[in-house]
């Protein structure tokens, strides 16, 4: 992966987790635990009382846009500014970036 698309999907990352708590969800970067056979992604999930979005920080930038997009798919974004590429991703799937 060249730098250019690597420092590009490392802001997008960043754009997207800032969207998520701006929307009131937590967002944490966690190290998930894998065994032989099991392919652990993250995702949103609810803990008591708060809403979550957990993403594996060992995953590369693409994967971790997915697992974001995949939360905030159903979320009210239109008042949110985003960059025309963050709200595209959204709107499409993260297969573009």
């Amino acid at each position: 992966m060249s730098d250019n698309r690597a420092t590009r999907l490392s802001r997008l990352v960043d754009e997207l987790t800032e969207a998520a708590k701006r929307l009131g969800l937590e967002v944490r970067r966690e190290r998930i635990l894998r065994e032989v056979g099991y392919r652990a992604r993250g995702g949103a999930c609810r803990l008591r009382e708060k809403y979550l979005i957990i993403i594996d920080r060992d995953q590369p930038p693409s994967e971790q846009i997915e697992v974001l997009v995949e939360a905030l798919r159903d979320c009210d974004l239109e008042q949110l500014y985003l960059s025309p590429e963050a709200r595209r991703i959204l709107q499409s799937g993260p297969e573009q970036t």
